[in-house]
C-alpha cells in the first residue's frame, strides 16, 4: 500500500464496509485518515488491492492539483502562444497530469485539452516550454506533418530541448531517474 502520513498525507486508513454497496467502492480524505467504502461482501484479497489502488487515485489527484496550483501552465502557455502563434491559438485547458507515464504530454485539438506530464514539472523551464510548444503545434497541426514541425522548431531551444528528453528517458529505462 502507499505509504501514508507523508508530507500533510493523512496518517491511516480506515476501511468502511457496507451492505448497501454491492459492486462500487469510493475513497476520499476525512480528517487524518483516507476513508475507504466497500460493499460488505469483499474478499480480503480483493480488498488490499482496491484499498491501494484506491489511496493512489487520491494521492495522484492531490498531486496534481498541488503540481498546478505551483507551477500554472496556463501563462507559460499563453505566453508561447503570444510569442510564437501570434496569440491565435485557444485550449479549453492545460494541465499536469499524474497518468502520462511514457508520453510527456498530449493534445486534443478536437477539444483543446492539453495534458502535460506531472514529470516536467522537475525539468528545467525551457525544457518544459519546448513540450508546451509541441502540444500548442497540434492545435493547428493535428498530425506530425512538415509544417507542425516548421511550427515546433520556431522554438529556439527546440533541437536542445529533444536531446535533453532523450537523454532522460535514456536514464529512466536504465532506473537511474
Amino acid at each position: 500500500m502507499a505509504p501514508v502520513g507523508d508530507r500533510g498525507w493523512p496518517a491511516s486508513v480506515r476501511i468502511v464496509r457496507s451492505p448497501r454497496r454491492t459492486r462500487t467502492v469510493s475513497a476520499r480524505v476525512e480528517g487524518d485518515a483516507v476513508l475507504v467504502m466497500l460493499p460488505a461482501g469483499m474478499p480480503a484479497a480483493r480488498e488490499t488491492e482496491l484499498v491501494e489502488r484506491m489511496v493512489a487515485r487520491l494521492r495522484a489527484g492531490r498531486e496534481r492539483r498541488a503540481l498546478n496550483r505551483a507551477r500554472p501552465l496556463e501563462a507559460r502557455a499563453a505566453e508561447l502562444n503570444r510569442q510564437y502563434f501570434g496569440g491565435r491559438l485557444r485550449w479549453s485547458s492545460i494541465e499536469y497530469v499524474t497518468d502520462q507515464q511514457r508520453r510527456y504530454g498530449s493534445c486534443t485539438p478536437a477539444t483543446g485539452a492539453i495534458r502535460i506530464s506531472h514529470r516536467l514539472a522537475a525539468v528545467p523551464e525551457w525544457v518544459r516550454d519546448y513540450v508546451l510548444m509541441h502540444e500548442l503545434a497540434h492545435l493547428e497541426h493535428p498530425g506530425h506533418s512538415r509544417s507542425f514541425w516548421q511550427a515546433v522548431n520556431r522554438y529556439r531551444l527546440a533541437e536542445r530541448a529533444r536531446g535533453y528528453l532523450m537523454a532522460l528517458e535514456l536514464a529512466e529505462d536504465e532506473g537511474e531517474v
